[in-house]
């Protein structure tokens, strides 16, 4: 149209999100407004798959205890021989001199790690409902082997 001037609004819903937990771990809430009332819809952390939360429903920073008590564990394997790392533990490491050890997890296939490699595995959350490695770590050596193998774990 000639001599029209001006902007068109297109109102859309205003959607906050709120990760929270529930006996479960996390999920996502989102709150908006449709047609004026207040509408919660909670989905897993993509965002799109819908999830029914189960238990009690929090913020999860309160599932965490503030200072867990750790336990550390570390054995350094020259030769033949074996470290086992239990399921449960908060983190394992292990770092190899000499040799080419294998890692076995979970009773899986063992794995040869050769010198110079280090690896990790770990979680970040502790406490009553925290995380832990669900699988033990057998590491074994022989003869010319040289490695070390560090884990912690709540108490």
């Amino acid at each position: 149209m000639s001599g029209t001037n001006g902007s068109v609004a297109i109102a859309r819903p205003d959607n906050e999100y709120e990760q929270l937990c529930d006996d479960n771990g996390p999920f996502l809430r989102r709150y908006t407004t449709e047609d004026g009332v207040p509408v919660t819809t909670d989905t897993r952390l993509d965002g799109t798959t819908a999830y029914v939360p189960t238990g009690t429903v929090r913020r999860c920073e309160d599932i965490a205890t503030a200072n867990p008590a750790i336990d550390s564990t570390i054995q350094r394997q020259t030769g033949a021989g074996n470290v086992t790392i239990a399921a449960g533990a908060r983190s394992v490491t292990v770092n190899v001199y000499a040799g080419a050890p294998t890692v076995a997890i979970g009773g899986g296939t063992a794995v040869a790690l050769p010198a110079g490699t280090s690896l990790s595995w770990a979680v970040d959350r502790g406490g009553d409902a925290g995380e832990t490695l669900q699988d033990a770590f057998v590491f074994t050596g022989a003869v010319g082997h040289d490695f070390i193998v560090s884990s912690t774990r709540e108490v």
